[in-house]
């Protein structure tokens, strides 16, 4: 009977723990939190039309417009020079650059001189007798002959029996032997055509130099040009004389060239076509890289947006009444970093930065681009 009680009890005491329990359980309230809607704040600006001025970037080095590479035409020893034939020496125009021995030649040409001389002398009197009208042109064509100097040109001959009388005695012949050999002599003295810089110099005084050798080179360093590989789709926009803005990779100098010439063939390898642009500056040196900015042409009512607002490649979101929404747009011209597009209205509000995970109908919260900086995209709740 005892056990039986005590077994009754913790029926009884165990049942009235679970319902207890359930009794607390049920009691609980739970709170559930409210959904806070998360707006995004962006950066907008308000579209304006206006020309769009299209600028083709490029890059290239600085070549000497007036360049001169010096070979030798004759064979001799190097005698002498106005200066001192080396890199970096300035000389003026007309000055000499180098100065081959032709003492050998000289005394060859001057042989030939004086050869032709005497023919002119034995023709004398057989004009004086034969054709006296044409005594006197000849007489003084003979004193104004100076075998120091080079050969005068011959007289003109109106009489076409005297010119046969000095065509038949060689005397066209012997006058043309004498003046190739007078231009030859001149290629012992090679001359500075310009003010300029020798910036290559491969041959000292005393070295013997030989014919086809090459001496050095020669440039003028206060106009230079630069040479530009455009896509040929822009081969179009570009003309002769308009001005590029140029520059340093640095950009910490600023140069102002002219469009000088537009090659008309297109390299196959490359699809580009050869622009060259005239630039003049006193810092400027050969090799010397340069950046450059060529104005093509301006589009009319159109805007400028980074590259990264395009979606697709021919939409854009706009802003309407704090919601976006996708604009269908014309791309006119691409760059590296940015893209000018036409078909936004006027007055519309367009983001002007980036923003991810964007999307039709989302709700934003818009700064002015003019009103604040837009380091990054900012999250608030409301």
């Amino acid at each position: 009977m005892r056990k039986i009680i005590l077994f009754v009890l913790g029926f009884v005491i165990l049942i009235g723990a679970i319902f207890a329990a359930k009794a607390i359980i049920n009691s609980k309230n739970t709170f559930k939190p409210k959904a806070e809607k998360i707006v995004k704040t962006v950066f907008g600006e308000t579209v304006i039309n206006a020309n769009i001025p299209i600028v083709i970037p490029a890059n290239g080095t600085l070549v000497a417009k007036n360049r001169l590479e010096l070979y030798a035409e004759v064979q001799g020893i190097f005698r002498s020079s106005a200066k001192d034939f080396k890199a970096g020496q300035e000389y003026r125009a007309g000055e000499t650059l180098l100065n081959i021995d032709s003492q050998e030649y000289y005394s060859s040409v001057q042989a030939a001189k004086s050869e032709f001389y005497n023919l002119i002398t034995s023709l004398m009197p057989d004009l004086r007798l034969d054709y006296p009208e044409a005594f006197p042109i000849w007489q003084s064509y003979l004193n104004s002959i100076d075998i120091n100097k080079s050969t005068p040109e011959l007289p003109k001959i109106l009489s076409e029996k005297v010119n046969f009388f000095i065509t038949g005695r060689g005397v066209h012949t012997k006058y043309y032997i004498v003046k190739n050999l007078e231009q030859r002599l001149g290629k012992y003295r090679i001359t500075a055509p310009f003010n300029g810089i020798l910036t290559e110099a491969l041959v000292t005084k005393g070295t013997l130099i030989r014919q086809g050798q090459k001496l050095g080179e020669f440039i003028d360093p206060t106009v230079f040009e630069l040479e530009l590989a455009i896509e040929k789709s822009y081969s179009d926009l570009l003309k002769e004389g308009e001005s590029v803005a140029l520059s340093t990779l640095n950009l910490d100098k600023e140069y102002i060239g002219k469009v000088i010439r537009i090659n008309g063939k297109i390299d196959q390898a490359t699809q580009t076509i050869k622009v060259f642009v005239e630039v003049k500056g006193a810092d400027l040196k050969e090799g010397m890289y340069l950046s450059a900015q060529l104005d093509a042409r301006e589009e009319p009512d159109a805007i400028k947006i980074a590259r990264k607002l395009l979606i697709d490649e021919s939409q854009i979101f706009i802003i309407k009444d704090s919601v976006l929404d996708l604009l269908e747009v014309k791309p006119t011209y691409f760059a590296s970093k940015y893209v000018v597009i036409k078909g936004v209205p006027n007055g519309t509000r367009i983001l002007s930065k980036p923003i991810p995970g964007a999307y039709v109908g989302m709700i934003v919260k818009v700064i002015e681009e003019s009103s604040s900086s837009p380091s990054e995209t900012l999250d608030t709740i409301q």
